[in-house]
């Protein structure tokens, strides 16, 4: 049985009109198409992926910190997760969760990595998240084996994207749509019964992209089982006019639990442990997009993004963290939890009761951009205007199978966001000067149906940056740059459930950096990058997902990033992203919003949670022929796991349920071998990943939960 959704009537309006319009927009283009057929293809331009770095050479223009994750750099290491991808990138933290990477938990420059809420994600310009501006939670997230390659952006050029602009902003990039037929099949396979199967395959403009994968998680009783389609078409319709359309298909299907581990159940049975049986994780994700990209003149561009995406979850669960009364209702479940926390082997069919959190978010919008070459730089504008429906429900069984019960939440909460940037990049000699505005206008509903009440709320802001490059030569580019960072409250924070307003302020900093690019031999590149990031307010998510309730404060972010790789003319190569963070300080007790109490533990000069002051992953590997060898070795540092940085408290009550305690650093060790059989467009390929089978805590946030043990994967691919 399935629960209220939003009616056919009640989406008739803006969202039919919006689906109705990329209907048309599609028959339109196949018209056009028709007449264009004749077209010369040497005249075609070929509509790319929407960026937000570009190439490589393209960052002697950028005044701020940008990373680019290469395809080959995917390719070589055969990633399997994205967490594994984005740990290539300095000043940027990813979390592990389940094992298999469904859930990535980022953070930038020491902001908290819990679900991702602290970033701005972006596939191919267009959010990832299902609610970026009233619910950032990253509960859907694409397979890494979708992308090309991956940027990531921090500094002032980033308020060109919000509405999130303290952290950074990472762009996934999928392969473009080739117009010669090609591409590639693979298969891998390893234990835990992990099996990839992935299919590429493109032609006249169209691509078909194809992943399945599976496989056992961390822990007992985890398994992720999913679906990943995507679709590309592009073409020129004449010499000034192209077309890209886009649609994507992702389902999930997986038995995968939300609570951790309590201290005792982790001394007693170890990480994998998991009591669990019967919980359950199924999503539906879809969504279209259509770019329209304009050569006015040989020195304007106007590109144009309308895009829509429809996500469904459901998620049953029957325990949500490990704090005791933090359990489904039901007959045995208090008895149930009490056994967790003494750290007794439990039967999760002993708690007849079962939670389901079931969510559907349907999000659309339109983005044109305009750039300008001029006699004096660059000019870039543009203006969005996103909308966000989400409907969250609860509902409580009583048994561990259950997926009816009561109803416990009936909510309906919108977002309509309006906003607009403006950008001049001034170039004086071998100096640019790029200084930046955004205006941020964000609308906020929330209806209780259960109830009867509602509540909205507006908030709008200014959002300024400049930025500074000198490039003495192609090979250095030394920076500068200061922004504000902002980040709006979630729909929730800032309306009650009963209608009322929260005295909840937005999420501000001003950031500032200071760094270089250089390429100072052959091979050899390196990148530097210090900052110092003033928050007069950071948010603390109030939720289940957290130990503590919606809190904010004033903190202070302070660090270095180094990344660099060097190709060896020998053949060997190496690469390095190193980020240092001595300063994540709390610079005033974080309060609870509701009452203004101080968080407990919560002291000016703490450390912020889940910031560790080291994080290192750094390779060596060896192309000689047809072979490549590569060993990699990824170091994250102590971090706590509260704000009063509790350090080893197993045997004391705080430390029962496991989300208070220290975090100890680790190092593990990843390794993959490839030989490509370059007459056959074969390459055969082993992967290691944690080698020496390290145990390890990652999270605490809802009880403990460790790292993937050991897993060793073969696998063949195939080009044509």
């Amino acid at each position: 049985m399935r629960y209220y959704k939003t009616s056919t009537a009640q989406l008739a309006g803006a969202k039919l009109k919006t689906i109705s319009a990329c209907v048309m927009i599609l028959y339109a283009t196949h018209a056009s198409l028709a007449v264009a057929e004749s077209a010369s293809e040497t005249n075609a331009v070929e509509m790319q992926s929407i960026r937000i770095i570009g190439s490589q050479s393209q960052l002697l223009n950028i005044p701020g910190s940008a990373i680019l994750i290469e395809q080959q750099d995917l390719e070589e290491s055969h990633v399997m997760t994205t967490n594994e991808a984005l740990r290539k990138a300095p000043g940027v933290v990813v979390r592990d969760e389940e094992g298999i990477g469904m859930r990535p938990n980022i953070g930038m420059r020491g902001l908290n990595p819990t679900r991702s809420t602290k970033v701005l994600l972006l596939e191919d310009g267009i959010p990832v998240t299902y609610a970026p501006y009233g619910a950032n939670e990253s509960y859907y997230h694409p397979t890494v084996d979708r992308f090309s390659s991956i940027e990531v952006l921090k500094g002032a050029s980033q308020i060109k994207y919000g509405p999130l602009t303290a952290g950074g902003v990472i762009n996934y990039i999928t392969p473009p749509a080739p117009e010669k037929f090609g591409g590639h099949l693979s298969v891998t396979a390893g234990n835990r019964d992990f099996l990839n199967t992935k299919m590429n395959v493109g032609g006249k403009g169209f691509l078909f992209d194809y992943t399945h994968k599976e496989g056992d998680g961390a822990r007992d009783n985890t398994h992720s089982n999913v679906e990943d389609l995507n679709l590309k078409f592009n073409k020129a319709i004449n010499d000034i006019h192209s077309i890209t359309l886009r649609a994507n298909w992702f389902t999930e299907d997986s038995q995968v639990s939300y609570s951790g581990l309590t201290q005792k159940e982790y001394e007693n049975f170890g990480g994998s442990y998991n009591p669990f049986n019967h919980d359950n994780f199924a999503t539906t994700r879809y969504g279209v997009s259509a770019t329209h990209d304009w050569q006015i003149s040989d020195s304007a561009l106007l590109t144009t993004n309308l895009y829509y995406s429809y996500f469904d979850r459901d998620w049953w669960r029957q325990q949500s963290n490990t704090t005791a009364t933090n359990v489904a209702t039901g007959v045995g479940c208090a008895a149930f939890s009490a056994a967790r926390i003494a750290g007794l082997a439990t039967n999760g069919d002993d708690c007849q009761g079962a939670q389901g959190r079931l969510r559907t978010y349907n999000t659309y919008g339109v983005e044109p951009r305009l750039t300008i070459t001029h006699a004096l730089g660059e000019l870039e504008m543009g203006a969005k205007a996103h909308f966000e429906d989400q409907e969250r429900r609860q509902v409580n069984g009583t048994s561990a199978k259950a997926r009816t019960g009561t109803w416990v939440e009936n909510n309906e909460r919108k977002t309509d966001a309006y906003s607009g940037f403006i950008s001049n990049r001034f170039d004086i000699g071998q100096f640019s000067i790029t200084p930046a505005i955004r205006y941020e206008h964000i609308e906020n509903e929330r209806t209780n149906r259960l109830a009867g009440s509602h509540g909205s709320a507006n908030l709008q802001e200014w959002i300024p940056g400049v930025g500074v490059a000198y490039n003495p030569n192609q090979n250095i580019t030394l920076f500068a740059g200061v922004h504000e960072g902002f980040a709006p409250p979630r729909t929730e924070d800032l309306i009650t459930n009963t209608g009322g307003s929260v005295d909840v302020d937005a999420e501000k900093s001003t950031n500032y950096e200071l760094g270089f690019r250089a390429k100072p031999a052959k091979g050899l590149q390196v990148d530097a990058t210090a900052f110092y990031n003033d928050f007069s307010n950071l948010i603390a998510v109030g939720s289940v997902a957290s130990n503590v309730s919606l809190s904010q404060g004033e903190a202070t972010f302070a660090g270095l990033e180094l990344s660099g790789h060097y190709d060896f003319d020998n053949g060997f190569y190496s690469r390095l992203a190193y980020t240092w963070l001595p300063v994540a300080k709390q610079d005033t007790p974080f309060t609870q919003v509701s009452n203004g109490v101080a968080v407990a533990g919560s002291a000016k000069g703490n450390r912020q949670p889940y910031a560790p002051k080291n994080t290192l992953t750094a390779a060596v590997g060896y192309r000689v022929a047809g072979w490549n060898a590569q060993l990699e070795a990824v170091h994250v540092g102590k971090q706590y796991a509260d704000f009063a940085e509790t350090g080893d408290v197993p045997n004391t009550a705080l430390g029962a349920t496991g989300q208070f305690g220290e975090i100890s650093s680790y190092t593990i060790y990843n390794a993959a071998l490839n030989y490509t059989f370059e007459p056959y467009k074969t390459t055969v390929f082993v992967t290691g990943k944690n080698l020496f089978d390290k145990d390890y805590i990652t999270d605490r946030t809802r009880g403990i939960l460790t790292g993937m043990p050991r897993l060793v994967q073969v696998g063949v691919r195939y080009d044509f």
